[in-house]
This record gives C-alpha cells, structure tokens and sequence, in this order.
C-alpha cells in the first residue's frame, strides 16, 4: 500500500476530470447511485443493488500499456479469481489512487472509493476499506466527511497512516494545532518520508522556512525510485522552498531531479516556469508551463501561463488558455478560480460566491484570504480587512497573502500595517506572477513607499545540520523530544 506523502492543496490539486475512460466511468457511477453509498449497516437492506456495483466497475478494463496499466489489470484479476478478494480489492483500491495522482484525473479516485465500498462489503468495518476511502474523500477535498472516518481509524487502531489522514482533514479544515498533534503522533509512531513531508508543510505554513526546508530535505534523503511519483512529488516541494528562499540554481537542479523521477512532472514544471518567467526568460517559461497546463489544467497553471505569455508578446494564444480558464476554473478549483477572477477584476460576484462556500469546508489561511481578495475586489474592505488578518494568523510567509493584506489595508485607513505587508511581499516578490508584481508596485507608489530588491536568504549547510524527528536516536542514544514539529 503506498499513500501520498502529503497534500498541501494549495500547491497541487487532483480536482480536473480529463476526456477518456474516465468520464465515461463517473457516468456510470452515477447512474448507478454508487457515489452516495454511506458508511453505515443498514446499506446492504437499503440498496443492495448499488453495493454490488462496485465489482462490475472496479473490474472495468482501462487498457493502457504503461507499467501502472499492467498493475492494475493484475490486480483486477486476482479480484475476480481469488477465494478472497479482500486484499486484492485493497491492493486495486491504491492502486487507482496512483494512477489519479500520475495522471491527474479525479476519475480513478472514485474508482477507488468504489474498491472501498467492495472491500468493506466483504469486510465490515474493515480498517482497510476506511483507510482507503478516507484518503480518496481528502484527496477529493471532502474534509468534513473524511474526519470521522479518521478519527475512528486513530481510535481504534492508531497506525501511522491513520494519524497522517487525521492530521491532513484537520489542516484543511484550519484546525492546525489538532492537526500539529495529530501529525505528531504520526511521526512519533513512524519517523519517514510521509511524517517528514508534513512536518515540512506544518512548519511552512508557520512561517518556518528554514525549518520546511531542513524536513523536507529529509523526505528527499528519504525518497524511492520504487515510489517515483512520491520521489517526484517530494523534490517539487522541495524547489518550491527553494524557490521562495532566493536559491534559484537549487530549485532548478530539484525541478529536474523531479522530472528524473516522473517525465515531464506538471508540479515541478510549473516551479522551473515561474523562476523563468521571474529570470525574464518568457519564452523558456511558457514551453514549461505549457506542458504543465496541458497534463495539469488547474487555474493555477492556466494563470501562470496565461501571464507568461502576455510577457512573451502571444496575445492570441492568452486569450485562448483565458477562455478555458474562465469555462472550467470554477469547477475544477473554485478557491484558485475565485482569486483568479478578483484579481483580474471580472466575474466579482461569482467570485465572491465561489470563496464563501469554499469556507463551508476549508477554512484555512488561504481560504480566508481568497474571501479577503474577492470582497477586496466588492470593494467591502472592512470585511476584506477582517478575512486578510485570519489569513495571516499563522504567521505564513507568502508573497500572495501579503500583497493581498498591503492592498486591503491601504484602503482601509490602515497605512502602517499596509506598508508592513507591502515590504514583506516585496521581500519574496519573486513568487508572485508579473501582474501582481505591478499591483505591488502601484500600490507601494501611492503610499509613497519604497521597496528595497529582497535581501538574500541566510541558508544552513542541510546536509551537516538536521534537527533530528521524534523518536530518531541521537550519538549519545538520547531520544529528541515531541515539538520537533
């Protein structure tokens, strides 16, 4: 069984389906009912035709040649054959969870939910089935729906995975200091790739970059080629600090280690786009987010590559990657979207609907300041003032946010804060896209402010000096203690 080793949604999300097989199998589903099978007993009396549906689409050939492929119909064969399917259907189950991470379609995702409810059909209660499901409903961005399942697992059987998925829904949910403690204990039970990942994620979004990098390090140390996707995944990340530290030869040289391990991986290139779109190298940048929209067609990407090609002078090609945008933003990521359209000052209300109710589910800090910017952009700036500083709560160190905060508070008769945040976006100017750099300097221009170029980032030599994780011995065979996150 292999999980994701974290999912910081902000950064990538699996939320786009893809023309293909896929689509064609989210349709059966739902004519079939099977997407809204509950986790409860009285199912099987209820609609004992939708509990048998999971085997006839689990097993559903995909074709494919590609080794991930081959895996998959193997599996789907030891479902059919074997005496008990059990663990077959969750070997099938993980594996569709690989191949919606490879190929970034949420489809096969439902598939593996599907190979849940098959499971705990056979199995009720099964830890594994709810393992499984829970990651897939995470992953899928339903939180509040993956939480108790989470929780039973911690409860009842208390494995490192399980605390990991705890930790995760709790995050998402805003709830940081219950996820810190959840992850903790994760780490506490296993110190490895998946508990230094988000070790790494947590104390990013503290404000601790030297400390995400120094883990994340680890998790690179701690990489596979028998896991590519995790391996690739793990050095995105890891360009991504990089990147933000000012250390653009690094974040370049994991970018590539990235792509060493998944060809052409949308994360990775959309890190090595950004820098070059920052090196002033338009051309280079929209070749690599080219590709990156194209296997990967979130409004992140699309926003990334529709500036870089504003700056490389391809008006007609913009307009044409602002059209898909604007078609299929809203569904494939609503919170992205909603920023998006505020920023460009279109589709305001939408907007506006679209970051609220991403609030029902997710109320973390960039969920606060997607509600910020867009009623910024409602021009309602005490709202946007009170949103902005739930967005900066945790002390996040993110160009995005403090550009958004600057803005806001300049219109809301607040200089002295407005200018704070104003020099701190400038300070990691180079994360923000061409046109926000504009923002940030019109805005500084009118409060009269000058922004000096970001200073260089103090960096550790990682590899001699590593705080170790809970549990790990030190030379004198002391064990650290339980804060390390």
């Amino acid at each position: 069984m292999k999980m994701h080793p974290s999912h910081p949604s902000r950064f990538i999300k699996l939320i786009c389906l893809t023309p293909g097989t896929t689509a064609l199998m989210l349709a059966l589903l739902t004519s079939a009912g099977c997407g809204k099978v509950p986790h409860t007993a009285t199912t099987k009396t209820k609609d004992a035709r939708i509990i048998a549906e999971p085997f006839r689409l689990v097993l559903l050939p995909l074709g494919g040649d590609s080794a991930l492929d081959l895996k998959i119909s193997r599996a789907q064969e030891k479902v059919r054959t074997a005496a008990d399917p059990a663990p077959a259907l969750e070997q099938l189950g993980w594996l569709f969870v690989a191949k919606a991470r490879a190929s970034f379609d949420p489809g096969f995702y439902k598939l593996a939910e599907q190979c849940s409810f098959a499971l705990e059909e056979k199995k009720p209660h099964a830890p594994e089935a709810l393992l499984l499901r829970g990651h897939v409903w995470q992953s899928l961005h339903r939180f509040k729906d993956a939480e108790p399942l989470a929780r039973e697992l911690a409860t009842t059987r208390g494995r490192a995975f399980d605390y990991g998925l705890l930790g995760d829904v709790l995050m998402e949910q805003g709830r940081l200091d219950e996820a810190v403690e959840a992850y903790q204990k994760m780490a506490d039970i296993k110190p490895d790739l998946h508990a230094y990942t988000r070790a790494a994620h947590v104390r990013w979004l503290k404000g601790d970059l030297e400390g995400a990098l120094e883990m994340m390090q680890l998790a690179a140390h701690a990489a596979s080629p028998s896991d590519a996707e995790s391996a690739a995944w793990v050095y995105a990340h890891l360009a991504q600090y990089q990147f933000q530290a000012g250390d653009l030869a690094e974040s370049l040289r994991d970018c590539e280690a990235a792509c060493a391990f998944q060809t052409n991986y949308p994360p990775a290139l959309l890190v090595r786009g950004k820098i070059q779109l920052h090196q002033g190298k338009t051309a280079d940048a929209v070749t690599s987010l080219a590709l990156a929209a194209a296997a990967n067609p979130l409004p992140e990407y699309q926003w990334t590559l529709l500036e870089a090609l504003h700056a490389a002078g391809r008006p007609a090609e913009a307009a044409a990657v602002e059209s898909s945008l604007n078609e299929r933003g809203a569904a494939n990521d609503p919170r992205t979207f909603a920023v998006y359209s505020a920023t460009r000052g279109n589709r305001i209300e939408t907007a506006l609907h679209l970051a609220q109710a991403e609030l029902e589910t997710r109320r973390d800090v960039f969920t606060y300041d997607a509600v910020a910017w867009s009623l910024a952009a409602a021009g309602r700036w005490d709202e946007a003032d009170a949103n902005a500083q739930r967005a900066l709560a945790e002390g996040t160190q993110d160009a995005r946010l403090f550009l958004h905060a600057g803005i806001i508070e300049s219109q809301s008769a607040r200089p002295a804060r407005a200018g704070k945040h104003l020099h701190q976006a400038a300070a990691l100017s180079q994360m923000l896209l061409p046109s926000e750099r504009a923002r940030l300097r019109d805005c500084a221009g009118r409060l009269g402010l000058n922004l000096a170029p970001p200073a260089a980032v103090a960096r550790k030599n990682f590899s001699e000096q590593r705080t170790l994780f809970p549990n790990e011995k030190t030379e004198n065979n002391q064990t650290t203690g339980v804060s390390s996150l």
